[in-house]
């Protein structure tokens, strides 16, 4: 029967859909909701989402525009007065010249994602990518035909990339780079030494393009320095940046992002916004347009609480039998090593949520090499968290993680 419906499902659609992955934070999500739902006490350290509200002056915006009537489209690469306040953005924060003509608002950080994987990508292609990394990345490679090239981060060399490995996985049938940092889901950074060898390694291979996801650009953590790929020039014509407000100004579901792209593949990108969704929600540009040019303590007092739990999280779970963690260096997560457990990261993740009440995701929804690691984000209260420990160590107290498994 089961291989009869696969026989019926290849036969009706595309079956480069089948390839699709998907993001397991969102399931675990699901999961946690329906618990929640039936009564059950649960902390949520899955979602990679901010627990704070969208500024006032942001929101206020949104409205404003709505009682203003701005209910129409707007251009398909977004507002140009948008457009023009990310590039003073970019040049404040970033030391870097852009022009408004090569940036494009888009509707979150994933479609920067789909539509450089999809230009880049297809058969005979090959797709270089951090693994453990954000599951959407091997996905749409995946989907388009092209060969996933994992990019291995280790918690050995504290999820930092491996220079000489890189450039060995680079060859002729290489299409794409895909970096990230502040990365999901390791809280790693890629500091100047390491980024200036990986541009060094990209010089010499100039048919290479590279999608540098900096969407936790300004949540990195005192003694670290963001390093944007947009600082060298050598590359800026194979360089695409995705950036935008669901982290930084806590508006994940406000759907609003923005990418860099060099001249000859903008327009092509914007072609690709008007074939799928026309154009961005016009409020939520308005009110991206004030998260911008308006007060940034909003930001700063934010980043003061990451930091400080972030602190906090890898001491507690470094004193948990079976844990190692490592510091996080940015955005806000850690992905602490469960291996000494004896438990897969898929039995731990299930057993913390069915029976400690606690959403984690399994390292492994992030690729192969995340098997043995957990997510968690700190994007939840101090309290929470510290009661997330507790009833860990309460389970601790008279079991061991073998008793887990039954």
């Amino acid at each position: 029967m089961l291989f009869f419906f696969k026989k019926i499902r290849r036969n009706t659609i595309n079956p480069n859909l089948l390839n699709l992955g998907t993001e397991n934070a969102f399931v675990i999500l699901g999961k946690a909701e329906k618990l929640k739902n039936e009564g059950k006490n649960i902390i949520n350290l899955g979602i990679g989402q901010p627990d704070f509200s969208t500024p006032d002056h942001i929101v206020e915006a949104a409205v404003k525009a709505l009682n203003d009537g701005k209910h129409g489209y707007t251009p398909a690469n977004g507002l140009l007065e948008l457009r023009e306040a990310v590039c003073h953005d970019i040049l404040k924060r970033r030391n870097t010249k852009v022009d408004p003509d090569n940036i494009l608002i888009v509707p979150g950080g994933k479609v920067t994602m789909w539509h450089a994987i999809l230009m880049f990508g297809g058969k005979n292609n090959e797709i270089i990518y951090p693994n453990p990394g954000f599951p959407i990345y091997e996905s749409v490679i995946n989907y388009t035909g092209a060969k996933a090239v994992p990019m291995i981060l280790e918690d050995k060399t504290d999820f930092n990339v491996d220079i000489e490995k890189l450039k060995s996985l680079i060859n002729k049938n290489t299409s794409l780079i895909i970096l990230n940092s502040p990365s999901n889901p390791t809280g790693g950074l890629i500091s100047k030494i390491d980024m200036d060898k990986i541009v060094e390694i990209l010089d010499d291979n100039p048919h290479v393009k590279i999608l540098s996801d900096e969407i936790y650009s300004r949540i990195v953590y005192k003694g670290n320095e963001f390093i944007s790929l947009l600082s060298y020039p050598q590359i800026r014509d194979r360089l695409i940046v995705l950036d935008g407000w669901s982290k930084t100004f806590a508006m994940t579901g406000w759907r609003i992002g923005y990418s860099v792209w060099p001249t000859k593949y903008v327009k092509m990108s914007e072609r690709l916004n008007i074939n799928s969704f026309s154009c961005t929600n016009t409020a939520t540009q308005y009110a991206a347009i004030a998260a911008l040019k308006g007060p940034q303590d909003c930001v700063d007092n934010m980043n003061q609480i990451f930091e400080k739990r972030g602190e906090m999280i890898s001491k507690e779970l470094n004193s948990i039998d079976g844990f190692s963690c490592n510091s996080s260096k940015g955005a806000f997560y850690v992905l602490p090593s469960i291996k000494k457990t004896g438990l897969t990261s898929d039995q731990l993740q299930d057993f913390l949520l069915y029976h400690l009440g606690i959403t984690t995701v399994s390292g492994k929804s992030f690729g192969e090499f995340g098997e043995g690691y957990l997510r968690i984000s700190y994007a939840n209260s101090e309290e929470n968290i510290k009661e997330a420990i507790c009833r860990i160590r309460n389970f601790l107290e008279d079991n061991k993680w073998e008793n887990a498994k039954n």
